[in-house]
């Protein structure tokens, strides 16, 4: 199945509703039936038919057709969020007394679900830094369940050698899950390594334009029908049909953003490796990280987000520099249209107790869809303050 077919075509049934070219919001929380027994057997069928929008939509429908097509996948979910789409998979496949394997890198709301929310249950979680194929090996007990990989990872771009892990989980009968929301389904296929169950938050790359928090689990169908009739139907974190439409039509233009994004990161990279007042940049189609090969192996690109860390030992200058951009917006998140930094520096000087795991002169940068020269000169002039 194509490309092209599958986010122009796959799952739009349009004789179904006047020939319109973009598909109907079916804003309908409910829908009715002419008897008991139609009533009865949708109902029996609630994953696949609309009985009651929670379940199932048919606008999500379409979303979810093709999200699992490119993702190479059976069936996806589609959810209200990345960290609804990461809680449900999980917690839909362990129970009491079992044992998770987990990067010490993941995204923060995962390590809070691992390391907070599932101690109460007496789920024990075992950290490890995942450059390694041995690590995993060595953390293995005899409860262990599920494999936790997030490759690459936020902020350090850490990267797990997917297909070895994945051979390794099979051999114990441990499931693994995968977040795949830095490359996309475009540029890493972790289902064709052997991953179990993929999860994204959609509200980067897949929707692409910062107006949607969403997330999508892919993977065969016997899983996603465990995970749907357990914990997303109970937990209820479901996409609503505006912001599924909305997904729908950013995807349309996926190809081509990323296209153009990793085109304009490529040589902002460039320019930074170069540059006399940057001590590192971390990025995964670097040939400085220490990782640069497995990442060619696996992923057909790298996007835009990377991390650089400034040559300074004052906290005042990250500020500073951050401050004089012009061009990029100090934000979380990333995958949109719009370039981003997010300074460690943040983490630094505020409520919290614990001490930052970053330093406070790295800073996360995301490349948008601005010309790459207006961007290098930006940040050529915010660099002078330092």
């Amino acid at each position: 199945m194509d490309l092209s077919y599958i986010i122009n075509q796959l799952g739009e049934e349009r004789s179904n509703y006047y020939n319109a070219i973009s598909p109907p919001i079916v804003k309908t929380s409910n829908f009715c039936f002419n008897t008991v027994q139609k009533l009865r057997n949708n109902l029996d069928r609630e994953f696949n038919v609309p009985f009651y929008t929670r379940g199932y939509n048919p606008t999500v429908a379409i979303l979810r057709k093709k999200i699992a097509a490119l993702e190479n996948a059976e069936d996806s979910l589609v959810t209200s969020s990345g960290c609804a789409a990461i809680s449900s998979a999980v917690i839909a496949n362990i129970k009491a007394g079992d044992h998770i394997i987990c990067i010490n890198s993941v995204y923060g709301w995962t390590n809070t679900l691992f390391n907070i929310i599932l101690k109460k249950f007496k789920v024990t979680t075992t950290m490890v830094e995942g450059t390694t194929v041995s690590e995993f090996e060595k953390a293995i007990l005899p409860n262990t369940k599920l494999i936790y990989l997030e490759s690459p990872s936020s902020f350090t771009f850490d990267i797990q050698d997917i297909e070895q892990i994945a051979l390794l989980a099979k051999k114990h009968n441990i499931l693994t899950i995968l977040d795949n929301s830095y490359s996309t389904p475009l540029f890493q296929s972790p289902l064709k390594m052997g991953i179990d169950i993929v999860v994204h938050s959609a509200s980067k790359y897949l929707n692409g334009h910062s107006d949607i928090v969403a997330g999508v689990i892919c993977s065969n169908r016997k899983l996603i029908k465990k995970i749907f009739s357990t914990e997303l139907m109970t937990f209820g974190g479901v996409i609503t049909p505006d912001d599924a439409w909305l997904m729908i039509r950013g995807l349309r233009t996926l190809p081509i953003r990323m296209e153009r994004i990793t085109e304009s990161t490529q040589k902002v990279v460039s320019f930074l490796e170069s540059h006399p007042k940057i001590e590192k940049v971390i990025y995964p189609f670097s040939k400085t990280h220490p990782q640069y090969l497995l990442a060619k192996k696996q992923m057909q690109n790298s996007g835009g987000m990377f991390s650089i860390i400034i040559k300074t030992e004052d906290i005042n200058k990250v500020d500073l520099f951050c401050n004089t951009l012009k061009r990029f917006l100090i934000a979380c998140s990333w995958g949109g249209f719009e370039s981003l930094i997010y300074p460690a520096a943040v983490l630094y000087n505020g409520k919290k107790k614990e001490k930052p795991r970053l330093p406070f002169n790295l800073i996360r940068m995301y490349i948008g869809l601005e010309d790459a020269d207006i961007l290098i000169n930006d940040i050529e002039n915010a660099l002078r303050v330092l």
